[in-house]
Order: C-alpha cells, then structure tokens, then sequence
C-alpha cells in the first residue's frame, strides 16, 4: 500500500473522541490475531526526525547507573508539560477509552513522573456491568504486557548469542530441525528477530492442537507466505518460535531461563509469566472472554495464544510493573548494565538498536525493537529511538539520544477490545515527556514556538514597514520530515500569500536564516502545517527582524493563532 493511499484511508477513520493535541478513530471488531495488525500499519507514516543529520536538542549528559526519585529538574525538563499528561490520560478514562493507566517517565535515570489512574478492575462482564468490587488503580499495578514480551525474549536470543549458541545468521531449523518443513529451512534467527521470515501474522493455536509441544508443532510446521527476507509482516510467530529456540538450546522452558537470566539479577520481582494467585489483587483485568471459557481474564494471560501455550511464549504473556519494566528499560539504556549487574555486552545492545530493515522503509527494526515509530512514539522519534506496543494497551519508548525512558501500561481491552485505540494517549505521553526537555534557546529573551496538534494550520502574522527588504531570523525545528512542514510567506495583500523558500522539514538545530523579501511585500507570517498523525518537536522562531532599504533594521512584532512565546 501506498504512502497516499494509507493517509487517505486514516483520514477516512471516523473520529469518536478528542485529547487535547490527538485523535483517534474506532477499529472494526477483529479477533485477536489481527487486532495488532491494523494499528502497526501506521508505522509507515513515521519518518526519521534526525535526517539531515543533527544533534540531539539536549546532548547526553551521564545517567545514573540505577533508577532514583527526583524532580524534573533534576533531569533537564521543565515540570509543567508533566502535569499537563495527567489531565489528558483522566478524559482518556472519562471517556471510557480505557479502565485506567499507569504512566512512568523517567530521564537520565531519573524517574520523574509515575501516576496511576482510574480503575485496574471496574468491570464484571463486555456489558460493561459494573464489578461488585472495583480495584483502583496504584502505581505498582502489575499489567499484562502483551507484546512488550518480545523485547524480553529478543534478550534471551542475544545472551545465547553471546554465548555462542547461536548465531544470527543460523538456519533457524540449524536448532529446530522440523521448522525445515514447508520451504523453512533458509529462514534464519535475524530474519525473525526483524519479522522478514515470510511468515503470516498469526495462527489461531486455542482453536489447534491438544497441548503445548503439539502446538508448538505446528507452528513449526507453518508455510510461509512469502520467501524470507522479502517482506516486513509483523507476526507473532516469529517470536513463538524464537522462545522454543531459547528452550531448545538452553533446555530450560523460556519463563526459567528469563528469570534466570533477566528479571532476578536485575531484582525485578513484580515480573513473570503465568503470575501466583496470591498477585491477582495487585493485577489489572483484561478482556471477559467466554469464547476461551474463562469470562473476566484476570490474572491470567490475556493473548489467546499464549494461554494455549501454558502462558508461556515468547511473543507475549509476561505480566510486570511501571517500576519493573522501567529498570529493563535503563539496563538497555546503560548499554546492558544496571547498578554493578550486566546483563548483556554493550556491543550487544548496540547491535540490537540497529536497524536491519533499511529495505523496508517506515518499517525500521533492530533485534526485538521497534525503531523510529513515529505513531506511538511522537516526538520522541527519532532514528535513535526505539520501543514496542502490547496489544492490552502497554507500550514502552526509549530514546536514547535523549536518555529517556517512557512506559505507559493501560487496561485498554478491559472488559472488551471493541474500544478506540490507545496510540493517542501513547502519544500524548511520548509527546509531553518531548516537550518538558528544554530547547536551550540562545541568547537572551524568549522565542515563538508552533505548539503541537494534528491537522494544524497556524500562522504568526507581522505587518511589514515601508521598504523592507528583508527577513532575517533564528530558528530551531523537529518536523515530521516530509509530512509537517513550516514556511516563511509574504503578501502583498494579506490574502495570497508567496513562500520565501522550500519549506523546512526535518530536523535542524539553532541557525540564522536571511529571506529576501518580494518589493511590494505588506506582510510576512511564519506558517506551520501539519497532518493528522505524528507530531515532532516543533517550530521556534527567534528575534526576527526586518532590514529595510536604507539598511537600517527593525524588530518584527508578530501576532499568532496557536503560537505562543517560550524560553524553553
């Protein structure tokens, strides 16, 4: 599908309810297998805010070797876009989007918002009739993480190949002989680490099979549907697979060997598969589902796959905290270390931050991760960023240009999955977690910033004196490249209007920018565009100022709508 093609069809979503800055439309009902798919989609919209190349807008600084408490501050951010997040997350509740949410924002090993909101448990059944004991949501909440399971497993497949038990580029059937079957046998561990093996997207194992190992059988039995590495389709079964192999190689079931090996050195206790009973009142529900007998699913896995396989797979089925999948996150972030614990090699972490799917683009993916992803990660996007979503409503962002680390855990399926999309408030978060990292604006005074928004058209309007001849101005953007644009337009009219240039886009750290001005220009404005997804970091303006024909200069006093003046 085309890039235009994609655009008009979002831009035929009906919309169902408004944040402020976002939007999002309702999904037709699907089954779980190809709920992911539809959102995932949207990846093609993103695009690298760092081309041209450029610095980050605040240069890494050292982090604190393990997590801490501390102001935003501390961590270079200005508190007020902090606690503008928890309005916008409390409509999301309001408006039934979502049960409730747990966010956690954290910079440089600074942890500098945790919130929780609304419910964890708040239904009884998909009517929506009310629980007769509703459990409000608390910071360390433990969800469901969904597909954020897989980053973990990519773990797992990396310390094996650090240990030399494998290699990227083995045959897959190498250590899972009967995955040969139907046309496998080239299919190689990178290529499902990336999602380029050919496989389709699901297969529904609770209506197959007898039991696990049959199961998994037949996801080793599996055609393709495409010849490797042809294709990017995101497919569980590339992780399902890759959690066997862990276990083939290791002779350890995957949730043993990730405790082992992950989640007991780095002490996260709040994290495991298949959690004890005695967890559930700390466990937020998840979808009434009587189609797989078990109506409110509630401290069991929620994937249908998943639970087919004991709860154990490596495309989903952990269960952990804000605080504990925070800790995973800095390890990643400190290059595989946490505290005086080393998980993986440095060497190792950088390998899996790169991006193996250059062929594909808007599809950027390292070794697990997600890369540049610019429908969840918003203006935190960038070619050093990377994450993953869960189809329950989780998601996790790290930014390593920025050393910053954003995890929002919702209850979004609860009690059913037919509800809007979650990616607005995914967004919304990454976004306000971007716009509380100042912009060092230079010398002394204040700048114009565009603000943020989609479908955005705002001018910054000035009246030109008699015989200006030129614009002269400083400037710093983030701008979805290609797909938001700024210009500088002159008009003899204040009706129609003439660039002065190209247009910016992309990314570009602070510069002075000379525009000649047309002779019979009455007026300038400075005007920002953007589409119906994905926000950069914006437009500032600073001091501009008009050269007139004699050679003197004069400040320009502009006036905007949506623009506001900012010293951050």
């Amino acid at each position: 599908m085309t890039r235009l093609l994609m655009r008009a069809c979002m831009v035929s979503l009906s919309m169902v309810l408004v944040l402020p800055s976002v939007m999002w439309a309702k999904p037709s009902p699907q089954d779980s297998d190809s709920m992911e798919k539809p959102e995932r989609k949207v990846s093609a919209l993103s695009r690298d805010f760092t081309s041209p190349p450029a610095d980050p807008w605040d240069p890494p600084r050292p982090s604190s070797p393990v997590l801490r408490n501390a102001p935003p501050q501390a961590a270079g951010m200005h508190p007020e876009p902090l606690r503008s997040l928890d309005e916008s997350v409390r409509e999301a509740v309001r408006a039934n989007m979502t049960p409730g949410a747990v966010v956690l924002i954290a910079r440089r090993g600074n942890i500098v918002k945790h919130e929780a909101y609304g419910h964890a448990v708040r239904y009884a059944d998909d009517r929506f009739l009310p629980h007769p004991t509703p459990v409000p949501m608390r910071k360390d909440t433990i969800f469901d993480l969904a597909s954020v399971t897989k980053i973990f497993t990519a773990v797992a497949v990396m310390q094996l190949v650090e240990q030399k038990k494998v290699a990227l580029e083995d045959p897959v059937a190498k250590h899972i002989p009967e995955f040969a079957q139907n046309g496998k046998e080239r299919v190689t561990i990178r290529q499902l680490l990336t999602h380029t093996s050919g496989f389709r997207p699901s297969l529904p194992l609770d209506r197959m099979g007898t039991g696990r190992e049959d199961r998994l059988q037949i996801v080793f039995a599996a055609p393709l549907d495409h010849p490797p590495g042809t294709t990017y389709v995101y497919s569980d079964l590339n992780m399902i697979v890759l959690g066997a192999l862990v276990e083939r190689v290791s002779g350890k079931r995957l949730d043993a060997w990730i405790a082992e090996h992950i989640t007991k050195p780095l002490g996260m206790r709040d994290t495991r598969f298949n959690p004890p009973e005695q967890w559930k009142p700390r466990i937020a529900a998840t979808e009434f589902q009587p189609w797989t007998s078990r109506d409110l699913v509630w401290g069991q896995v929620h994937d249908e796959k998943a639970w087919a396989l004991d709860g154990v797979a490596g495309h989903a089925g952990l269960f952990s905290s804000a605080r504990d999948l925070a800790v995973f996150a800095h390890t990643l972030l400190m290059k595989g270390r946490y505290g005086s614990v080393r998980i993986l090699k440095e060497e190792t972490v950088e390998l899996m931050e790169r991006n193996f799917n250059s062929a594909f683009p808007g599809d950027d993916h390292g070794l697990g991760w997600e890369l540049n992803q610019g429908w969840y990660m918003d203006a935190l996007s960038s070619s050093g960023t990377m994450g993953h979503t869960g189809f329950t409503g989780t998601s996790l962002v790290v930014s390593r240009d920025l050393q910053t680390i954003v995890i929002t855990l919702t209850n979004r399926v609860h009690p059913t999955r037919n509800t809007p999309s979650i990616n607005p408030v995914r967004r919304e978060t990454a976004r306000m977690a971007a716009d509380a990292i100042l912009v060092s604006i230079p010398g002394r005074g204040s700048a114009w910033f565009s603000g943020y928004g989609d479908l955005l058209d705002r001018h910054l309007v000035a009246e030109l004196p008699p015989g200006a001849r030129s614009l002269t101005f400083h400037t710093w953007y983030r701008i979805e490249e290609n797909m938001d644009h700024g210009w500088v337009e002159a008009s003899a009219d204040g009706r129609v209007w003439t660039p002065l240039h190209a247009g910016y886009t992309g990314a570009s750290d602070w510069n002075r920018q000379v525009l000649l001005l047309p002779k019979n220009a009455r007026f300038v404005r400075f005007r920002y565009v953007t589409d119906l997804s994905v926000n950069g970091r914006g437009w500032y303006v600073k001091d501009p100022v008009i050269t007139l024909k004699n050679g003197k200069s004069l400040p320009l006093n502009p006036s905007g709508d949506g623009w506001q003046r900012r010293d951050r």
